[in-house]
């Protein structure tokens, strides 16, 4: 049986987090080949994916660095999918936010989403046998109401979405279909070690938010484009 991904070249960023680790998992139980970008200069040694035979691994590479972000995508062959999961998240009432809290906010997420964006469209469109770009945003950027006490990561998150809609329509001619998801709570061990009062049974698997994103990223989502998804369980 085919599986959907199978030999397709895959970036997908954050992979040293839970959500970005399984959405690489994900993707290559269903045949990608996955590229995946690491800020540090070595991996973790735990890291899960490393001598994988279509894992990729490209040490140094610095979101937020336009150069280095180019130069990554530059090197990856045939590019059909970019899912950028790695970004950042901070707590904060409005009257302790300082201007660089709230700069840090927009370049981890917003900014390390519109250069991956850009490059990996450059190279789409290059190629010109379009792909699909994957952004995440969150139930904070798409209901600002729930924002209150994270002003920075509401607005960065925000801008994420923003971006998403804006480049659907831009790239529509050139068959890259772009989208977005929006988790409320993600089930991971770090959101149940600081809500232990919780109920986890409402939050979102982090397999069903993988799954989410790959339907987006897959070559059957034929027409899906400029949507940002909710993906809110049972919150």
């Amino acid at each position: 049986m085919t599986k959907s991904f199978e030999g397709r070249h895959v970036v997908v960023t954050g992979a040293t987090g839970a959500l970005g680790a399984a959405v690489a998992r994900h993707l290559l139980a269903e045949g990608a080949i996955c590229h995946l970008p690491v800020s540090r200069k070595a991996v973790p040694d735990d890291f899960e994916f490393s001598g994988h035979e279509r894992v990729h691994i490209a040490t140094g590479v610095d979101l937020t660095d336009a150069r280095a972000v180019d130069a990554f995508y530059d090197a990856i062959p045939g590019l059909w999918a970019s899912i950028h999961v790695a970004g950042g998240f901070d707590m904060g009432a409005i009257e302790t936010v300082d201007p660089d809290q709230f700069g840090r906010m927009m370049n981890m997420n917003a900014g390390t989403a519109f250069l991956c964006c850009r490059a990996a469209a450059r190279s789409m469109i290059s190629g010109k046998a379009g792909g699909r770009l994957v952004n995440v945003s969150a139930r904070a950027g798409i209901e600002p109401r729930k924002g209150g006490g994270m002003v920075a990561y509401a607005a960065s998150k925000a801008a994420v979405a923003a971006l998403t809609v804006a480049l659907a329509e831009e790239l529509k001619g050139a068959d890259v279909l772009v989208n977005a998801v929006a988790p409320s709570t993600l089930d991971t061990k770090a959101n149940r070690d600081d809500m232990p009062k919780a109920d986890f049974a409402k939050w979102v698997s982090l397999e069903a938010a993988a799954a989410a994103i790959a339907q987006l990223a897959s070559p059957a989502n034929l027409v899906t484009s400029g949507t940002v998804a909710a993906i809110y369980g049972r919150a």
